[in-house]
């Protein structure tokens, strides 16, 4: 079968538990590392899905990150062709542009542990169908974005508005990062400590984060899982 197509901005941010469903579903993916090289063309007609992950960078800071623009269009051309899309993070910033929503700061970065109340569309929602109410998951995130027009909202918290929404039948926008494994989690931690984004901000408690972890986790994976072998049944049906 075609491949999915997984767009990684950064070599920490990846694909996590996003490729354990993949791999369960006997889906292939192939990895495009737009921080590289130049991004290959991109042909829907080829791929049976799109991931687009994460990133430390700001949706409209093409000048300095120009595959930025590309993603955009690669978006904008899976939307048309109704392929299974899947934003995480700045990925959905990137599908809400590409929609033609602003994207923007948050009034808070969000980084740690939050709860996000699911919203009733997501008792009939391919995804999130049986999922909890008010399941608590990982966020790390500095801006945020405008619901595109014509797009179901699916999640919000106090935090922040929209924290996901689908657009048509199969493209999805996921603000927070369900996707996250411990490893990934200590690995921002450690990267961004000191020096790092976290230093700057005197209300987020690393070690909070990481004593939080071992009992919020599984909950969030047993959760994710459905919504990520979901998401790549989706990709398997797709013709």
């Amino acid at each position: 079968m075609r491949p999915v197509f997984a767009v990684r901005q950064v070599s920490h941010e990846g694909l996590g538990t996003i490729a354990d469903a993949l791999r369960r579903c006997d889906v292939p993916y192939t990895i495009v590392d737009a921080f590289g090289e130049n991004l290959p063309v991109f042909e829907p007609r080829q791929v049976s899905g799109l991931v687009v992950m994460g990133g430390p960078m700001n949706v409209d800071e093409t000048d300095r990150y120009p595959f930025l623009a590309a993603e955009v269009d690669w978006l904008q051309r899976a939307i048309d062709s109704r392929l299974p899309v899947l934003g995480v993070c700045l990925g959905a910033q990137l599908l809400a542009k590409a929609l033609g929503s602003r994207v923007y700061p948050n009034r808070v970065k969000e980084i740690g542990w939050y709860e996000v109340e699911l919203l009733p569309e997501t008792a009939t929602d391919p995804l999130f169908c049986d999922a909890p109410s008010r399941p608590t998951i990982f966020h790390w995130h500095g801006d945020t974005f405008d619901l595109p027009a014509g797009s179901v909202q699916l999640a919000r918290s106090p935090q922040c508005e929209n924290q996901a929404f689908r657009h048509g039948k199969s493209a999805y926008g996921l603000q927070f990062h369900m996707e996250v494994t411990s490893q990934i989690i200590d690995s921002w931690l450690r990267e961004s400590g000191n020096c790092g984004e976290l230093a700057e901000l005197n209300y987020i408690d690393p070690d909070a984060i990481r004593r939080q972890t071992p009992q919020k986790l599984p909950t969030m994976e047993s959760l994710g899982g459905k919504v990520f072998d979901r998401f790549a049944q989706m990709c398997r049906n797709c013709t």
